[in-house]
């Protein structure tokens, strides 16, 4: 995509927030939302639109302000008679992606521009994003990943008058071109096959003909799900989180070791090497001294072996799920200050939000790519490099 068609995506976007957010005020002001029949009480109501240009940051941006029938609608985003837009809309959900409470937006606006504004209208600016969310997490997808990470993240969310801890799981892709992208983020209570089926059917059902390689930290019913939907692809375990949950085991001063003495196994040019390796180690001081490491390793050693199948500029890239981790630190840090979440739908929308500001700083492709794409070609032929539509089965 060149630079003026994200430039455009991107204006287009902004005049779509900013129109449904005053749709949204429109809404607040008369009381009743768009599509909803107006209540007899109220002899006021929605008329049309008028088209009006601002200048932005950006440049010149036309818009259909909503307009009501007795004209006493004033917009708080764009004043009547104003040409210039302050960008309120891009500065609220901005914070909010931030992590920022109502509260605090309120107070903000308020010492910034002198505007009080309640805590309803930052509410339906925000929640007017949902519409952009939702195509978001609908929109088609590469039918061939090369590689995909699954990895989770606790949230504090109210379900039924109780605060419970769900798990918000995010997937992000390595695209055939080297880039990266997330491809989806689903709540679930509890892990298990029926919600990976779940998971990867919509990945499916998105245009997903084939995953090469699928890396995860042992979450729970992938592998049945896995097998059913995407047979071919082969589970790969995360070898960093191996070691550092192994690693977890020993104190402080013998880590630096015990990372040494288990480097043989991970570095190993085959699974048969790796075998004798893991079997040396668990007859070493240190495997005698925690042998619940050892129980670690061979416990995963299923999806520990794929690994070693694959040449040294593969395993670079799926050596660990570190892109994913990062994604998750940073998420982590917005969210750690909320305290709780009154909806799945509010922690999916700020995570979101989130999301789309962690991914404008990503880089073109995967390091090592241009090397580890030559052996995705070699290793798995057509699967990787013939094109694809959707009459063409996976595998």
């Amino acid at each position: 995509m060149t630079a003026e068609a994200v430039q455009d995506t991107f204006m287009l976007l902004k005049k779509a927030l900013i129109e449904r957010a005053l749709g949204a005020e429109l809404g607040q002001h008369l009381g009743y939302p768009a599509g909803q029949a107006r209540p007899e009480a109220s002899s006021n109501q929605r008329n049309g639109k008028s088209s009006k240009t601002v200048l932005t940051d950006d440049g010149p941006l036309k818009l259909d302000i909503p307009r009501d029938r007795d004209g006493s609608f004033a917009p708080i985003l764009i004043p009547k008679h104003a040409r210039r837009f302050t960008g309120f809309d891009d500065k609220i959900i901005a914070m909010y992606a931030r992590g920022m409470s109502v509260r605090e937006i309120r107070a903000f606006l308020d010492e910034q521009y002198g505007t009080d504004v309640s805590p309803e209208f930052i509410s339906s600016v925000t929640d007017e994003v949902m519409e952009e969310l939702q195509a978001w997490q609908n929109r088609p997808l590469d039918p061939m990943l090369p590689v995909v990470f699954f990895d989770a993240l606790r949230v504090k969310i109210r379900d039924e008058g109780l605060v419970q801890n769900k798990a918000v799981y995010l997937a992000l892709g390595v695209l055939p071109d080297g880039s990266r992208e997330v491809l989806g983020l689903w709540i679930e209570t509890t892990e298990g096959a029926k919600f990976w089926m779940r998971v990867f059917n919509d990945l499916k059902t998105r245009g997903v003909q084939d995953i090469l390689i699928a890396v995860t930290d042992g979450l729970k019913g992938m592998p049945q799900a896995l097998e059913v939907v995407f047979p071919a692809t082969t589970l790969q375990t995360c070898i960093v989180h191996l070691i550092r949950n192994s690693l977890s085991y020993a104190g402080w001063k013998e880590r630096r070791t015990i990372a040494a003495a288990l480097r043989p196994i991970y570095a190993a040019v085959n699974a048969q090497a790796a075998q004798q390796a893991l079997d040396e180690f668990a007859a070493s001081p240190w495997g005698l001294k925690y042998p619940m490491i050892v129980k670690a390793w061979k416990d995963a050693w299923e999806q520990v072996i794929p690994f070693f199948v694959f040449p040294p500029a593969i395993r670079r890239v799926i050596y660990t799920t570190n892109a994913i981790e990062s994604v998750n630190a940073q998420l982590r840090k917005i969210i750690k200050t909320r305290g709780h979440f009154p909806t799945d739908d509010a922690a999916i929308k700020l995570l979101w939000l989130a999301l789309r500001n962690i991914a404008v700083k990503w880089g073109s492709a995967t390091h090592h790519w241009t090397e580890a794409m030559q052996q995705f070609a070699v290793l798995y032929e057509e699967r990787f490099t013939r094109p694809r539509n959707d009459s063409q089965p996976a595998g």
